[in-house]
């Protein structure tokens, strides 16, 4: 059954226009707030969101959607994604809720749940929620209404969770760190993290207007970081998206590194530790260097469709604990229940201390594939594309030539009628003339 309202990532849209409108969170709010009787004699609920201008409207209209189905309602103010997560469970509410668009633009917004175990929720819960909002409201009395309150120390509870995560036995003490927190969630919580633990921090992006979240700062724009980074002559800088659960760093040369490197070296630190990590997991678009350089170390593994969420699914059935995506979205289960920016952060610059080593030398052996990507229009009479000989045949030519070379990877876009065509090859070169090819092929 599709659903309606619901994506990959809870509900997500440009402000004012349905379902991002105050009039619908109202409605999603005693919409929930009913699902969760069905389990719960009197719910309550946590309420965070990032620090876009929309958050103070979309909230009040939650709070008051709840409120009128009988639930209570805690307020944590701004507080990333994951810090959310976390005081779901820490404080056993029955259901967390963040009022944030993640990496978008201002203009955007969006609604994220979390179990009580601080958990993404399953299809079957979202389907269960549509449901209820096709249905009449059933307002209770005013004796059962729900009340809000607002939880004054939500920050300083999550700094002491992401310090937890860091090995007590290691300092970020001599360590210049540039912190850039997008503007976003995590503006004051990031910064006292590294400085807690004995960093020197430099913040940018933590001046928040409502407006700024994502705005030429933050992971999704890590020039402003690389320069920072330079400007300050600092060893590391780390990057956070607006709701702070993607992550980039950039050493004090100024080379990037993506979630696929960080991934790598997550994995690598636990090796040397002597621990045994039965796999990881990454997503279709991770890069085949990184696989390769794992399965060299007898790691396994295996590619989740893109999106953090499937790659939560994949661990959790095979009982797995590191994974993550090219775009910063990294998972510890041993650490949290959910993609965490700062503990990842905190994470790899762990290794690097224990180590002595640093990360671009955590990384010999690891020479990323170049990845040549062509995005191809559809037209009306071109839809049922697996069908097309031509391109099958083109493919199979391809990957022929590819061998252990490369991969290739053809996936039709969400959004748009679009083919995106991918092509990863030892070579450059090689990567474009066959991702060509292919779009030629397409195009017929």
């Amino acid at each position: 059954m599709s659903r309606k309202y619901f994506g990959t990532d809870g509900i997500r849209g440009t402000v004012g226009r349905t379902p991002i409108t105050p009039d619908f969170m109202l409605r999603l709010g005693h919409a929930v707030g009913r699902v969760l009787k069905r389990s719960y004699g009197k719910p309550s609920v946590m309420i965070g969101k990032d620090t876009r201008i929309s958050g103070y409207m979309l909230e009040s209209a939650l709070e008051a959607g709840f409120a009128s189905a009988g639930v209570n309602v805690l307020l944590t103010g701004p507080l990333p994604t994951p810090g959310v997560a976390y005081l779901t469970r820490a404080l056993r509410q029955h259901l967390g809720v963040v009022i944030s668009a993640s990496h978008n633009p201002f203009a955007d917004n969006g609604i994220k749940f979390f179990s009580s175990k601080g958990e993404k929720l399953p299809d079957a819960w979202e389907l269960d929620v549509e449901a209820v909002l096709d249905e009449p409201p059933v307002w209770v009395d005013s004796a059962s209404l729900g009340r809000a309150r607002r939880l004054d120390d939500a920050q300083g509870r999550y700094i002491e969770f992401c310090k937890a995560s860091f090995s007590s036995d290691l300092s970020l003490r001599g360590m210049k760190l540039v912190v850039d927190a997008a503007h976003g969630a995590a503006y004051q919580v990031a910064p006292s993290v590294f400085h807690e633990l004995g960093a020197e921090v430099i913040a940018i992006g933590n001046k928040p207007d409502g407006y700024n979240i994502n705005d030429k700062v933050g992971a999704t724009a890590p020039d402003a970081l690389v320069a920072a980074v330079k400007e300050h002559k600092a060893d590391y800088g780390i990057a956070l998206d607006g709701d702070a659960d993607r992550l980039q760093m950039v050493d004090g040369d100024g080379r990037l590194y993506n979630g696929d490197e960080l991934l790598y070296v997550m994995v690598a630190d636990r090796l040397a530790r002597g621990e045994r990590v039965a796999g990881a997991v990454g997503t279709l678009m991770t890069n085949m260097a990184v696989e390769l350089a794992l399965r060299q170390r007898d790691v396994e593994f295996v590619r989740a469709k893109v999106g953090d969420r499937y790659v939560l699914e994949e661990l959790a059935a095979r009982g797995w604990q590191l994974g993550g995506e090219g775009s910063g979205h990294l998972l510890a289960l041993d650490r949290h229940t959910t993609g965490d920016g700062i503990v990842s952060s905190l994470l790899v610059l762990e290794a690097v201390c224990r180590g002595g080593r640093r990360l671009v030398d955590l990384l010999e052996g690891v020479s990323l594939f170049p990845q040549t990507l062509i995005n191809v229009r559809l037209q009306a009479d071109q839809q049922d594309w697996k069908s097309n000989p031509a391109l099958a045949r083109t493919e199979a030519e391809v990957m022929a030539e590819l061998g252990d070379r490369g991969r290739v990877l053809i996936r039709k876009s969400g959004t748009e009628p679009l083919l995106r065509v991918m092509v990863e090859a030892s070579d450059a070169g090689l990567a474009q003339r066959c991702a060509e090819r292919l779009a030629d092929a397409i195009r017929g």
